[in-house]
C-alpha cells in the first residue's frame, strides 16, 4: 500500500481443483478458476494482475469494483441523505450527488484483516474488518466479518456478519464480474435467468422512486433463459429465499452459475469498462460487456423508502446474510 503496509494473496481449493484467490484489500476475489469437462481450468471473474491496478481503479470516471467488497452500505442512496433515530446524516455525493456503494473510502478500498481459517474439506477464510464511527459518516463502530468458504460441490459461499455500537443503516454485497467464457471474451453469448416477477422503479439517476415495475412483457424479464443485456444495471426483487435467485449459462464451457441469496434483491448490471486505460489480468483488454454482476443485497435507498425491507441494524442486534454462488458442468449432448 502507498503507506507501506503490505497486501497479502490468500488461495482456497477444494479437491475437484477449483481454486479461488482473495486478497485482504477490499477482501477481494482476484480470480476463481473452475475445472471443466475437459480437465481445463477457466477464471471466471475479471481482476488485475497486481494491487497497483486495483488502487488505480478507483480512480477511473467510474470505478469498477472488481471483485471486492461493497459496503457500509451498497447501491445508492439518494443525495446521501437518510434519517435514522429522527437524526439527519449526510453522507458523500460520489456519484451525481448521491452515494454510491458506501461513498468515497468503502469497503473494498479498506485493509481487512485475517481472522480464522479452516483447511482440509471445504476450506475456509475469514476476513474483519472494524469500520468506525462516523466512517463515511456512517453512524455507530461496526465489526464485520466475511467468510468465504469453497465446498467440495463447487459452491463458493459468502456469509456476512456484522455489529454495531449503534444503530446504523448497512448493505453489504459482492462485486464480482463473471464471464463463463473466461474472463478475457464477452458475456453477451451467455444465457441469463433471474427468478423474479418485477424490479425497482428507477429515474434517470437509478435513484428507486419506491415503485416496482412488473417484468410481464418487459425486456427484463429474465424468468425464461435468454442472453445476457448489453446494458443492465437494475435490481430484482427476489422473493423465494431457497429457491435459485439467477443463473448464467454458458453452452461454449457446458458451465452453469446459479446463485443463491437470503436477500430480498439481486442487482445485476453489465457494465465495468476500464475506459482502455487499465488492462485487465494476464493482459485483458476489458470492455463494457467483458462480464455480469449479480450484486444480492438489500434494495438500494433502503433508508429512504419505510415500506422497503429493513436496513437499520441497532446496536446490540446482529446483521447476518449469505449468498452462494455454484458453478456446475451440464452437459449439453445428451
Amino acid at each position: 500500500m502507498p503507506d507501506g503496509e503490505k497486501i497479502y494473496s490468500f488461495e482456497l481449493s477444494n479437491e475437484k481443483g477449483m481454486k479461488v484467490q482473495i486478497i485482504n484489500y477490499g477482501a477481494t476475489v482476484t480470480s476463481l478458476q473452475i475445472p471443466l469437462e475437459n480437465g481445463k481450468l477457466v477464471d471466471v471473474v475479471l481482476g488485475f494482475d497486481n494491487l497497483d491496478a486495483y488502487l488505480q481503479s478507483y480512480n477511473l470516471p467510474s470505478a469498477p469494483y472488481f471483485g471486492t467488497t461493497v459496503g457500509r452500505y451498497a447501491g445508492r442512496i439518494n443525495k446521501g441523505i437518510f434519517t435514522l433515530n429522527d437524526k439527519k446524516f449526510q453522507l458523500a455525493g460520489n456519484n451525481n450527488g448521491n452515494t454510491l456503494h458506501g461513498g468515497n473510502i468503502g469497503f473494498g478500498k479498506k485493509v481487512w484483516f485475517v481472522t480464522a481459517f479452516t483447511q482440509g474439506k471445504n476450506p475456509s477464510i475469514t476476513f474483519s474488518l472494524l469500520s468506525e464511527n462516523l466512517d463515511e459518516n456512517f453512524p455507530g463502530e461496526l465489526h464485520a466479518d466475511l467468510t468465504y468458504t469453497l465446498t467440495e460441490e463447487n459452491e463458493l459461499q459468502l456469509e456476512y456478519n456484522a455489529t454495531t455500537t449503534e444503530d446504523t443503516v448497512i448493505n453489504l454485497t459482492h462485486h464480482s464480474y463473471f464471464n463463463l467464457n473466461g474472463h478475457d471474451s464477452t458475456v453477451l453469448d451467455q444465457e441469463m435467468f433471474v427468478n423474479s416477477d418485477k424490479i425497482l422503479e428507477t429515474d434517470d439517476e437509478n435513484i428507486p422512486s419506491g415503485k416496482f415495475t412488473n417484468l410481464a412483457n418487459h425486456a427484463f424479464d429474465f424468468s425464461s433463459p435468454k442472453n445476457c443485456p448489453a446494458v443492465i444495471d437494475n435490481s430484482f426483487v427476489v422473493e423465494s429465499k431457497n429457491e435459485i435467485a439467477a443463473t448464467l449459462l454458458s453452452t461454449k464451457n457446458n458451465l452453469q452459475l446459479n446463485v443463491y441469496t437470503d436477500q430480498p434483491s439481486v442487482h445485476v448490471y453489465v457494465g465495468g469498462n476500464c475506459f482502455d486505460i487499465l488492462k485487465g489480468k494476464e493482459n485483458a483488454a476489458y470492455h463494457p460487456s467483458s462480464g455480469i454482476c449479480f450484486e444480492t443485497q438489500n434494495f438500494p435507498d433502503a433508508p429512504n423508502h419505510a415500506h422497503f425491507p429493513n436496513s437499520v441494524l441497532k446496536k446490540g442486534e446482529q446483521y447476518h446474510q449469505k449468498t452462494v454462488y455454484q458453478f456446475q458442468t451440464i452437459n449439453y449432448k445428451l
